[in-house]
C-alpha cells in the first residue's frame, strides 16, 4: 500500500519486542522493517521503561541520518524522560498504559508526515519549559529558537527583500562592515554558500 508507514520496533527486552511487534504487525497502515541495515524506516518506534541512556543512544542512532523519525513509548514518562526524550530526536512520545493500537498507529502516522504527540498532561510543562528557556538562556543572548540572532534574521529578511549592502546599512543603522560581517558569520556557520544560498535557506525554513 502506497499511504504504508514503514517502520522499525526497538525494545530492550524480548517481552516488550515481541508485544510491539505483535501489536504492529496486523496493521494494514504499518510495514514492520525487520534490518534497519537493509532499509530505513519512515519512524521508528522505541520501547522503554523510561528514556535512559539505553533509550537515548537508541533515539540518536535512529535520527542520525535525519530520515527516521522516532516515537517513544515508555511506562515512566515525566518531565526529564519526556525532556531528554526530545533533546536526543524523539518527535512522538506515549506512555505504555495510554498505547492502544490504534493511538499508536495515530503517533506513528503522525510522525511519518513531521508532526509531533506529547501526552496532553504533559504538553503544557513542556510549553512552560520552552518559555523559560526563550526567557532565562536564549533572549540574554539575542538568540531565538531559530538560531539565529534577532539582528541577523532582520539582515536576512532585508536581503531576501532585494535590499543591497548600502540599504540594509542605512535601513538598521549599520556600517556596510558590520552588515557584510553578519552575513558572512551566517552563511560561515551553516555552511551556505553566498547570499543567495542564504536567502533560499531563511526561505525554506520559514524565516522570512
Amino acid at each position: 500500500m502506497g499511504d504504508q508507514v514503514s517502520v522499525l520496533a526497538i525494545a530492550f527486552d524480548p517481552i516488550s519486542q515481541a508485544g510491539i511487534t505483535a501489536q504492529l504487525r496486523d496493521r494494514p497502515e504499518i510495514r514492520l522493517v525487520e534490518d534497519a541495515r537493509a532499509e530505513t524506516p519512515g519512524v521508528v518506534v522505541v520501547v522503554t521503561d523510561e528514556v535512559d541512556g539505553q533509550a537515548e543512544r537508541a533515539i540518536r542512532s535512529s535520527v542520525r541520518g535525519g530520515e527516521s523519525r522516532v516515537v517513544v513509548v515508555a511506562t515512566r514518562l515525566d518531565n526529564g524522560n519526556l525532556l531528554r526524550a526530545i533533546e536526543a530526536g524523539a518527535c512522538g512520545m506515549l506512555r505504555r498504559a495510554e498505547a492502544e493500537p490504534d493511538r499508536l498507529v495515530s503517533a506513528v502516522q503522525a510522525a511519518a508526515v513531521g508532526d509531533g504527540t506529547v501526552p496532553p498532561d504533559l504538553l503544557g510543562r513542556l510549553l512552560e519549559q520552552v518559555g523559560r528557556l526563550q526567557r532565562q538562556t536564549l533572549a540574554p543572548r539575542g538568540l531565538t529558537f531559530s538560531g539565529f540572532a534577532e539582528r541577523e534574521l532582520a539582515v536576512l529578511r532585508l536581503v531576501a527583500d532585494g535590499l543591497s549592502t548600502s540599504e540594509i546599512a542605512r535601513r538598521m543603522s549599520y556600517s556596510e562592515r558590520t552588515v557584510k560581517n553578519i552575513i558572512r558569520d551566517v552563511t560561515a556557520r551553516l555552511h551556505l554558500r553566498n547570499r543567495t544560498h542564504a536567502v533560499a535557506y531563511v526561505v525554506r525554513e520559514g524565516l522570512v
